[in-house]
């Protein structure tokens, strides 16, 4: 995802690797999914509006400004700014990680930092000739992030002062990689790992992984 120019590709692979956060904590996986549901449905919807799917494109053909505060709002939550249910269910999940797993987590949390400041930092402005976008579009959007503020409510006990400035650091490290470093790499991976076969197997082995973890983690609380 940190790589990838293509930003419907990108969210697919965020996807995927988010799935390291269910693994982790199976006990709180449900909240975490349906936020990271939220928002990568917004998230799709907008995507599907932009004028290129091409990030670099995209830098060459300013957005449209609602539509770009729309895309932050997602974005943040994402990757767990405070005052968004993304950040109570990083928060949640990151209390129930097992000591060796902490570590992984963090670096995940900045990769995801990484990956969104993509869009983030987009070029944006007051555009006069609108897209034509369909009003079933933004009561959608209005929805979707309306359940992330919302959903928000229901972890008030994340906010302490050492829970909003982690993640809030995680962040920052992420935007300064993405404009010191990651903003100028051009880095094609080949695509022979999205090859049918392939993502059979890894689907398999992730099955086979959260089965291992659930069966653990239930002896362990016996």
């Amino acid at each position: 995802a940190v790589f990838e120019k293509d930003t419907k590709r990108m969210l697919a692979f965020h996807t995927i690797s988010q799935l390291g956060f269910v693994l982790a904590a199976p006990v709180v996986a449900g909240f975490y999914a349906l936020t990271h549901g939220l928002v990568k449905s917004a998230l799709f919807l907008i995507a599907g509006v932009l004028p290129s799917r091409n990030f670099k494109e995209l830098h060459h053909k300013p957005i449209d400004n609602q539509i770009w505060v729309a895309l932050v709002i997602a974005s943040f939550s994402i990757s767990g700014f405070p005052l968004l249910s993304g950040f109570g269910a990083k928060v949640l999940t990151s209390k129930n990680l097992l000591p060796w797993q902490v570590i992984g987590m963090n670096i995940a949390a900045v990769g995801t930092a990484i990956s969104f400041a993509k869009f983030i930092f987009l070029p944006h402005q007051k555009n006069e000739k609108k897209i034509k976008v369909k009003l079933g579009f933004w009561w959608a959007i209005a929805v979707l992030l309306g359940g992330l503020i919302v959903a928000n409510a229901f972890y008030y006990e994340a906010y302490t002062l050492n829970n909003i400035i982690k993640p809030l650091v995680s962040i920052a490290i992420g935007w300064l990689a993405y404009l010191l470093i990651f903003q100028k790499l051009a880095i094609k991976f080949p695509r022979v790992v999205e090859e049918f076969d392939h993502l059979i197997g890894f689907m398999s082995f992730m099955l086979i992984l959260l089965f291992w973890i659930v069966w653990t983690q239930s002896d362990f609380s016996t």
